[in-house]
């Protein structure tokens, strides 16, 4: 395995490329189209091989499969995106809504708590809450003029669908003798990729697991009992999206969840965050397996990134951490450094 000492000028100055090109990403705010690349190059790779045991040649007939397949990959794929953007701009059942809803909750908490439990809250309780109240007020509003960048969004993230799926055909056409830069640039390339499918293809079984149980709870469980929470829908989905964030996602989807729960009584408040402790410990024991026996990573450390890169880069750093991370430690894993 190569190591510093016999790293070439080509490699070292992919290196050079490729931090300056992830750094870029984050600051000229071109995350989406990154990721959704990323997506579609990684799902034509994985249907390649299965075409290969299906007798596709690799000439034509594989080219144009391949292209099918892309297609039909941004086809799904903006599909689910406009589906998802649909539900949370809904003004019933949509992530204003559930704001809204939570603001008003925070502005009478001391209706829903029992008077032994009063005691035990800091006498400015009230002031307390009309800041939280306030802040979340403040935020429902201006989500409500998140549609002006909903069309960059879509543009980027279709432009980089359409990039990944035109440079995944040409890694398999291409023909030319590459030089070495061309070489190493490929390499940094592909671990980027292979970082990018164990964190995320990783993340969404386990976000997908999650919201099962968590939809188990809200639309099974907790109707058993009499108990009938809003915006039941909306706190799913949420807890889908924001569970693609590993070890924070859980913790802002619980909070959404008791917080709304407390609408109608703090026992099924306190239930409720029973029930997701419980479940999200039994969830960890899987995280461990899922994410960390493919990069080796432990939970502090994916924190510690994630911390990092919101402090510099808001909340593209908190996306991209996990996957920047895992990128840079199979580089140096590779270099035999850690």
């Amino acid at each position: 395995m190569p190591d510093l000492q016999t790293l070439s000028k080509s490699q070292i100055a992919s290196y050079v490329l490729a931090a300056a090109a992830l750094f870029g990403v984050l600051q000229l705010g071109l995350l989406s189209a990154l990721l959704s690349g990323l997506l579609v190059y990684s799902l034509v790779h994985m249907a390649a091989p299965v075409l290969g045991r299906l007798g596709v040649s690799n000439g034509f007939t594989r080219t144009l499969a391949l292209a099918l397949l892309s297609l039909i990959f941004i086809v799904l794929i903006v599909v689910g995106v406009t589906s998802a953007v649909s539900l949370l701009a809904d003004n019933t059942e949509g992530i204003v809504s559930l704001f809204q809803k939570m603001a008003e909750i925070i502005d009478t908490a001391q209706v829903h708590l029992p008077a032994w439990a009063r005691e035990y809250f800091p006498s400015n309780l009230e002031e307390l809450e009309s800041l939280a109240a306030r802040w979340l007020r403040d935020h429902a509003g201006q989500l409500q003029l998140v549609g002006r960048d909903i069309g960059v969004l879509i543009i980027r993230v279709v432009l980089g669908m359409v990039v990944g799926g035109l440079i995944a055909l040409t890694s398999f056409a291409d023909s030319r003798w590459p030089g070495p830069l061309a070489v190493a640039l490929t390499e940094r390339a592909e671990f980027l990729s292979n970082a990018f499918r164990n964190i995320v293809f990783s993340q969404l079984r386990i976000s997908a697991l999650n919201t099962f149980f968590t939809a188990i709870f809200l639309a099974g469980v907790l109707p058993a009992f009499g108990v009938h929470l809003p915006l039941v829908k909306t706190m799913i989905a949420v807890t889908f999206l924001v569970g693609l964030l590993p070890v924070i996602g859980n913790l802002i989807s619980n909070t959404v969840i008791v917080i709304v729960a407390l609408s109608v009584s703090f026992v099924a408040a306190v239930g409720s965050l029973a029930f997701l402790v419980i479940i999200h410990k039994l969830e960890y024991f899987m995280n461990a397996k899922i994410i960390g026996s493919r990069i080796k990573a432990r939970a502090w450390e994916l924190l510690l990134a994630m911390i990092v890169l919101e402090a510099w880069f808001g909340i593209s750093g908190l996306i991209a951490a996990p996957i920047y991370y895992a990128y840079a430690k199979d580089e140096l894993k590779q270099r035999h450094l850690i």
